[in-house]
């Protein structure tokens, strides 16, 4: 990413924000100058939510509102807690004992004492800090912001940690549905994309070439595209079977492009033996951080399917819509949310729905175009992070009045 876009200011989004929006941000952001809001997350590296931070906090500091975001710091014993923990929130069952709690309240208690937690708003970000509401000052207001599924959380788990989501003064879910029953007040802020990132910004088509010919993705022809994890919960084999049915119809290629699978991924073996009698499909196995890249295969597609059998609130949607395309989509997670069924693309059950759907669109090219220009207004006006920032501009206002 290069320098320039990673410090994008607010007035940069002027020509892709609706129209209005940017003007109305800074004048809610002139009430509110002078108040400190700090984040505190896990890590500054890795996942969409770190990324939204790391565009968020300087447009923050632009507008006069004091930021910070400070980073909790664990040995490693501590992180694989954290990440058994956060599994067991999620709902898959984990061993979680009474020791590995305690070692999580004696580090939250060392970091409490490190960090600087002193601003009108405290916004904690997921599992790891959640335990840091322990070391709260009274004049300080908190928030949980949990970014995942806490809708069915291992019980005895949930138990233990609950206590401490009941002393934040709000709590923030990415949708209802993922929302747990609390006392405090719930809030609902919708994910959003940036579209000044690496992966949404423009991109000329001499680029988009050069990054398909690196990935030897051919363009002889149209291709559909399906980015993700190549294991059973985005369920590329799937999605394999569906471009099958829709092949007997129409001369298209298949891409399937996600990031090399860790320990035990024996679906990847899968997914290529399927492939390896269809020159047609490609599949792909993406670089580290492949913002690049997955910009290019996404404005390269015809269509792009994301068909996981269960996700979260899968915002990968609403970058291909962003970038025209309409997007046959599974009704996991938040999909449902981003795509409006019938205006900007589909939501399917089924492979069968799936094809479907796909060769009622490779029949109308006509429709394609408006499906995919109308799917780019209604990302425009509902998810990007211009919209993400008041939202959060409007919680510290009413929760610091």
């Amino acid at each position: 990413m290069t320098a320039a876009v990673a410090w994008a200011k607010l007035d940069d989004y002027r020509d892709v924000a609706p129209r209005g929006a940017v003007d109305f941000l800074l004048r809610i952001g002139e009430r509110l100058r002078g108040r400190r809001l700090v984040h505190v997350s896990a890590s500054r590296y890795g996942r969409v939510m770190v990324e939204l931070l790391n565009r968020l906090v300087p447009i923050l500091n632009d507008l006069g509102i004091d930021t910070s975001w400070e980073i909790l710091i664990g040995s490693a014993d501590f992180e694989g807690i954290m990440r058994t923990v956060s599994r067991g929130l999620m709902g898959t069952e984990q061993v979680v004992t009474d020791a590995m709690l305690a070692r999580l309240r004696a580090v939250s208690a060392e970091n409490a004492a490190r960090l600087r937690l002193d601003g009108d708003l405290v916004m904690v970000h997921d599992t790891a800090p959640l335990l840091l509401v322990e070391s709260r000052s009274s004049s300080a207001r908190w928030v949980w912001r949990y970014h995942h599924d806490l809708s069915s959380p291992q019980p005895q788990l949930w138990n233990a940690l609950r206590p401490f989501a009941q002393r934040y003064d709000a709590v923030v879910f990415s949708l209802p549905r993922f929302a747990a029953p609390l006392t405090v007040p719930r809030f609902i802020v919708h994910a959003s994309v940036d579209p000044l990132s690496e992966r949404n910004r423009e991109m000329p088509r001499a680029e988009q070439a050069a990054h398909l010919e690196r990935l030897r993705v051919p363009r002889d022809k149209p291709f559909l595209l399906q980015v993700g994890r190549f294991d059973r919960a985005h369920d590329p084999l799937g999605v394999i079977n569906a471009y099958r049915h829709v092949k007997k119809h129409h001369d298209v290629r298949l891409v399937l492009a996600g990031p090399p699978p860790g320990p035990g991924g024996d679906v990847l073996a899968e997914v290529q033996e399927a492939a390896s009698h269809d020159p047609d499909v490609s599949v792909v196995s993406l670089p580290p951080d492949p913002q690049s890249e997955v910009n290019a295969l996404e404005r390269a597609a015809v269509i792009v399917l994301h068909k996981p059998l269960t996700t979260g609130f899968g915002i990968d949607v609403a970058a291909a819509m962003w970038k025209g395309k309409p997007v046959i989509g599974s009704v996991a997670g938040g999909i449902p949310v981003q795509i409006v069924s019938g205006v900007t693309g589909y939501t399917v059950e089924t492979v069968e729905g799936a094809a479907f759907r796909t060769r009622q669109l490779l029949s109308n090219p006509e429709l394609i175009g408006r499906m995919g220009a109308a799917g780019r207004e209604h990302i425009r006006r509902n998810f990007l992070i211009t919209r993400h920032l008041g939202d959060y501009l409007a919680l510290l206002a009413l929760l610091t009045r």
